[in-house]
């Protein structure tokens, strides 16, 4: 063999060896399973995105997926996360109830589950629990909805799924506010499943039912927008107020342009990354480093006056409450 030929094939061999070795390393670290709610919501989209960047980041494998509230579906998905011998499974419940036995598989399997976003209602299963402060973020929102709309009215509430927990954490954060106040009065409220389509068409039926309403207080943002364009379709955008929550881009655009009076943003950016982190060092170390297993992120307040700090999605620069 000429020696330049020579050269050249021992160049390429040890290239050939080098991405070897590197692609070997790259997945050293196993295959995390992420399965997120339903990508559709903006909400959940970044949230999927964000976890799924992070697991990349640090090197793992990831296999993303949804299960857009399906226990069934989600059970399938935790069986292939088992069937792919998953290092771990990072997981936005369907079911505050409902995804327990889901999860009993997992761990039943020797696969640690990290939950976040929303909980399951038995602790000690899964490795960690990482939500928002769903109660505080709800006070914070009414505390406002007061401070801009008076102290009294006539109002509906949109209601989230009743199968995840932060649906009734934020309604009852609402009412421990509001009930302060007895000259607003609930008159109406329907379930709107985080979804706005729905949004609509119950803001539709109760407006039909409630035409003095002055004011909308929604479980999440999708809802709100679905209420203001049942709102302005009946032309009473100049009576009615409304209030989100959740800090998605719609809603902070809905601000700047007076639509939306203010929203609760979840710091979806901090635990979605930080769930991650904690899988890795539990895989690492036996430990995610947190104190406790269920831990709660303080949200905070977007009104038209900080709106301009919204940087990028579900980001808030010097976020105070």
């Amino acid at each position: 063999m000429p020696g330049n030929l020579r050269k050249s094939v021992f160049s390429a061999a040890l290239l050939a060896v080098s991405l070897f070795g590197m692609a070997s390393q790259a997945m050293a670290d196993g295959l995390i399973s992420i399965i997120e709610n339903d990508p559709s919501n903006p909400y959940w989209f970044v949230s999927g995105n964000m976890s799924s960047g992070r697991a990349k980041e640090l090197g793992y494998q990831v296999n993303l997926s949804a299960h857009k509230g399906d226990t069934n579906t989600e059970s399938n998905l935790i069986d292939t996360a088992i069937t792919n011998k998953s290092v771990a499974i990072i997981l936005d419940p369907a079911n505050a109830d409902g995804s327990i036995g889901a999860v009993k598989k997992a761990v039943a399997a020797g696969i640690p589950v990290f939950i976040f976003n929303a909980e399951i209602n038995q602790m000690g299963l899964a490795k960690a629990q990482l939500v928002s402060n769903n109660a505080q973020g709800a006070a914070l929102g009414a505390t406002q909805w007061i401070k801009m709309l008076g102290e009294q009215g006539k109002y509906v509430e949109l209601l989230g799924s009743p199968s995840d927990n932060n649906a009734a954490t934020r309604s009852n954060g609402y009412e421990s506010v509001l009930s302060q106040y007895p000259d607003w009065e609930r008159v109406g409220s329907d379930v709107g499943k985080w979804d706005r389509t729905l949004g609509h068409d119950k803001m539709q039926s109760l407006l039909q039912a409630n035409p003095d309403v002055t004011a909308v207080i929604s479980g999440n943002d999708e809802m709100a927008l679905g209420a203001i364009a049942a709102i302005k379709e009946a032309g009473k955008m100049n009576q009615i107020k409304v209030g989100g929550f959740d800090g998605s881009p719609d809603a902070v655009e809905a601000i700047k342009a007076g639509d939306l009076q203010y929203t609760v943003l979840q710091p979806l950016a901090v635990f979605s990354v930080e769930v991650v982190n904690q899988a890795d060092r539990f895989l690492k170390t036996g430990s995610t480093g947190a104190d406790s297993e269920k831990q709660l992120f303080d949200c905070y307040l977007i009104t038209k006056d900080n709106v301009d700090k919204y940087t990028s999605a579900f980001v808030l620069q010097d976020a105070t409450n």
